[in-house]
């Protein structure tokens, strides 16, 4: 199937779900859409993108978190203890380009690559670094939380640089913010290449931008992974 039919196919996968872009699981391996990858079975809604497991799982991570002297947040303290996060988050990147949702109890700050990173590079800009600190003190200061990093590519280029170049750039986030404190026992990460494109088709700039981005993903670690 050429690109051309490929795009296609997303556009009308986007149609059905009847939300802006493209909706995927990048935690499950799912395929949805790529324009070079096979179409495979749609999540389903904007609050399932995050869904399924934490990178590598969650039993190892937690033995690490709790071995590094993190405790987990009381059932009943959750909702507080991350709405509280996302506020910090949403006022200490204000400006920044970076985008702060939530699903569910999950955070997800959306760092656009043009922000982060110069093109076809993995080092994290001068200019950004403050912001980038500033994310790291409230991870810093709310510990009970396991970090996902994911980086993603626009479908430019062959699938291995994307692969490589996303997973450069996930890993760059991590050293990072554990050059800040951030215990590396709460982060794991991975790259996407262009597997799990946003904005898909990719008819303009603007679309390929969507997709050059970094992800984090915040989860509360709670008493039910623990026990």
């Amino acid at each position: 199937m050429t690109r051309k039919g490929k795009m296609l196919i997303g556009a009308a996968m986007v149609a059905s779900l009847t939300v802006a872009g493209c909706v995927t699981d990048p935690n499950t391996g799912k395929q949805t859409v790529s324009t070079k990858g096979a179409v495979g079975g749609v999540i389903g809604a904007v609050a399932g993108y995050f869904a399924g497991d934490l990178i590598g799982g969650k039993r190892d991570r937690t033995e690490k978190i709790l071995g590094a002297g993190i405790g987990a947040v009381a059932g009943g303290a959750v909702g507080t203890y991350m709405d509280r996060q996302k506020k910090q988050l949403e006022e200490q990147t204000a400006g920044s380009g970076i985008d702060v949702s939530q699903e569910g109890n999950d955070l997800i700050l959306n760092m656009p690559g043009d922000v982060t990173f110069d093109t076809s590079r993995w080092d994290i800009k001068p200019e950004f670094q403050m912001t980038l600190n500033n994310v790291a003190r409230t991870l810093n200061q709310y510990p009970s939380t396991y970090i996902d990093i994911y980086g993603h590519t626009d479908s430019t280029g062959s699938d291995a640089l994307n692969m490589t170049l996303s997973q450069n750039r996930a890993n760059s986030v991590m050293s990072y913010l554990s050059s800040q404190g951030v215990n590396r026992a709460r982060i794991a990460t991975t790259g996407f290449g262009e597997t799990r494109l946003k904005c898909v088709p990719e008819a303009t700039a603007a679309d390929r931008q969507c997709n050059r981005r970094v992800e984090i993903r915040i989860v509360p670690v709670t008493q039910s992974d623990v026990n």
